[in-house]
């Protein structure tokens, strides 16, 4: 909002010295840079009223596990207030609508994804919170099919609108092509599209994109099961959502790294510095011992949020890579769960993989502290950044 007033009374603010100031918000990343201030600002300082009121309305997390092996760490953190995601969304929400241009369709749809996530988080971690004092056979949240159908919902139609949006506002239309690694996007010198490059159909296209949204939705979600493990993961990966959104929407940047260039991309680097913000301003309330919990109200909106930036900025493959801890994590479910069923279907008795999924409660069983869970899982989050941020030059 801030910057589409500055830029409504642009003749104003160049022509008067006292509105100078205002001059640095045409600067890209000036307004990421305060996007991630003011989020971390107004989580930290909006952090105690949240909390308080969270406990007022008795939503805090029962600590039940179905895990007998962690059952007795999971009812250490009893009572905790969950929900502290909403705190998330609305201040990655008010920091985009501030610092955004919000005439731009990627930045609208941005909004739209954090919404919609916010609020399927919000109703099943509501479900779940408030079923004891809504009496007997009450329901604990959303069912599974019910939650991953909004998922894949809410990817289908960005999806759709996206691909439509990238037939009008692209010259060579490289918002539909499908950027492998080591792929050169373009032939130096001329910067004509490189022969040779696939560019998705509709129908894949939207497909993808439903899938990389609900698939890193459901990532984030599973990876929340320590004391900012989630916060801390979402904020490194934000930060590589950042470099690449720069990049891709900076016509010179990607023509010199040879990557996708996407007209207006940039300005999602807004949003995902405002993710970045958020995340570490939650960490202040959420690390060990945690004051707060984000539930699926956070882990959704963020996980979303990842899947939709990787496929406006058409760097699927490069978010897979910096998020490569929170893969990591769903796959170990994946596995567990499937071996089990596939074991038990065929001997009557069902094997497990791990000791316990997801993978960081198998390292807390191997007489890890969870802060040792914790950072080192962080460790290699940066390192899983580092790799993906350096595969972008090589072409």
């Amino acid at each position: 909002m801030l910057y589409w007033l500055v830029s409504q009374f642009e003749d104003a603010v160049y022509a008067y010295w006292a509105f100078a100031p205002l001059r640095v918000l045409d600067e890209i990343q000036f307004r990421v840079f305060a996007a991630l201030v003011l989020a971390f600002a107004g989580v930290v300082l909006g952090g105690p009223a949240t909390i308080r009121q969270l406990k007022r309305m008795r939503i805090g997390d029962a600590g039940l596990s179905d895990a007998e092996a962690i059952a007795e760490h999971q009812m250490s953190k009893a009572d905790t207030p969950t929900m502290g995601g909403a705190l998330i969304a609305l201040t990655i929400g008010g920091a985009t609508i501030l610092l955004a241009d919000l005439t731009q369709f990627y930045v609208q749809m941005a909004l739209i994804v954090l919404l919609w996530m916010a609020l399927v988080g919000g109703a099943d971690d509501w479900l779940k919170l408030t079923a004891a004092r809504r009496g007997a056979n009450s329901r604990q949240g959303l069912y599974s099919w019910e939650k991953l159908a909004f998922q894949l919902g809410i990817g289908l139609l960005v999806g759709y609108f996206a691909f439509r949006h990238g037939n009008t506002d692209a010259t060579h239309d490289l918002p539909h092509v499908l950027n492998l690694p080591f792929q050169k996007t373009y032939v130096t010198p001329g910067y004509e599209p490189a022969p040779g490059l696939w560019f998705l159909p509709a129908g894949v296209f939207v497909l993808f994109a439903a899938l990389m949204i609900a698939g890193m939705s459901n990532a984030a979600n599973i990876t929340d099961g320590m004391d900012g493990l989630a916060t801390g993961l979402s904020a490194i990966v934000s930060v590589g959502l950042v470099v690449l959104a720069l990049v891709a929407g900076s016509e010179a940047a990607a023509q010199y790294l040879l990557v996708p260039h996407i007209v207006h991309a940039d300005e999602l680097a807004v949003v995902a510095g405002a993710m970045a913000g958020a995340c570490l301003g939650f960490l202040w309330w959420n690390c060990a011992p945690a004051r707060v919990f984000m539930g699926d109200t956070g882990s959704l909106s963020l996980g979303g949020l990842i899947g939709y930036i990787a496929v406006i900025t058409r760097q699927e493959i490069v978010v897979l890579i910096i998020s490569g801890v929170m893969l990591a994590e769903i796959a170990s479910v994946a596995i567990q769960v499937g071996v089990f069923k596939a074991t038990r279907a065929a001997t009557g008795t069902g094997r497990r993989v791990f000791p316990i999924a997801p993978f960081h409660h198998a390292l807390h069983l191997r007489q890890w502290k969870e802060e040792q869970v914790v950072v080192r899982l962080w460790i290699i989050g940066v390192l899983c950044l580092v790799i993906g941020l350096v595969s972008v030059k090589l072409r």
